[in-house]
């Protein structure tokens, strides 16, 4: 058995032996032990656009060395031209304004309602019993088989796709933002009540904190369905957008244009998850998890 010292008889325990100084606790072979680290390290700086720039780099050696067909998949340096091309004719910018309006619409609508739901099902039995059914029956309808009927009911117009967005939104705000409600401590309830806190105390100072993490989590979900839905809903009968204009070129076999509009939903997509991640890590510094 190891003792601390010869004059203090007390057995040293192994986590006193994995976080002791280096030099106090020695191998048998006379030699300092080292801390082994756990977990996934320091951030690594810019290492989000490492795996698309990797993906950038074999696309372009591929095709350098005519190891890639360019009927099949353009060059970059052809998708770069078409990409000019467009914003010169304007068209670019004409569809990418009207995909923003829908996107930005149908994801700040079901943000709204998604988070209203969750917080009547997540703080009242009666609210679970008549809002939690219907959300987990809608979970397990795909939004995007609801087009066929919601066109019956509500025309090929921009009330369709903002609406087909807003219902693919919904669904992971409620879920996890009602997750995270129900997993507040039972304790702090416990002190509110002992404290006397008001309903609107206790939901900025307990209920608002408490589900924050599960609806930013929640919010990444959202935002990636958003542009999914986006994309399905403006090759439906749509006049504009960037859909549109991705339907357009297959009808043409333009190729290099198709690419151009699946990587400004490549780029929109990667922006706006790094955009909720930054508010999570500014809403949520004072939390040390391994992401941190």
């Amino acid at each position: 058995m190891t003792y601390v010292s010869a004059g203090e008889r007390r057995p040293v325990l192994a986590v006193e032996r994995e976080t002791a100084p280096a030099g106090r606790f020695s191998t048998g072979a006379g030699r300092p032990r080292t801390r082994r680290r756990l977990g996934p390290g320091p951030a690594i700086p810019f290492g989000l656009q490492i795996g698309p720039a990797l993906l950038v780099v074999i696309w372009t050696l591929g095709s350098a060395f005519g190891l890639i067909d360019p009927r099949i998949l353009p060059a970059p340096w052809t998708v770069i031209a078409t990409f000019g091309t467009l914003i010169a004719d304007g068209r670019l910018q004409s569809n990418f304004l009207t995909s923003s309006v829908r996107a930005i619409l149908g994801l700040s609508t079901g943000i709204v309602i998604g988070t209203a739901l969750a917080v009547i099902a997540g703080l009242s039995r009666v609210g679970e019993a008549l809002i939690d059914g219907p959300i987990q029956i809608k979970r397990a309808v795909p939004t995007l088989a609801l087009i066929p009927l919601l066109i019956l009911w509500l025309g090929i117009g921009e009330t369709m796709k903002v609406t087909i967005i807003t219902l693919a939104v919904i669904v992971p705000i409620y879920i996890h933002t009602h997750n995270a409600l129900r997993s507040i401590d039972n304790r702090y309830v416990e002190l509110a009540e002992t404290v006397r806190m008001s309903s609107r105390d206790f939901l900025r100072e307990v209920v608002l904190p408490g589900a924050l993490p599960g609806f930013l989590l929640g919010l990444r979900f959202a935002v990636t369905l958003c542009w999914v839905s986006l994309v399905v809903v403006e090759q439906i009968n749509a006049t504009s957008g960037l859909g549109y204009m991705i339907e357009l070129a297959r009808t043409y076999g333009q190729t290099e244009i198709i690419l151009v509009g699946l990587v400004v939903y490549a780029i929109l997509g990667l922006a706006s998850d790094g955009l909720v991640r930054l508010i999570e890590r500014k809403l949520l510094s004072w939390r040390r998890t391994l992401a941190s």
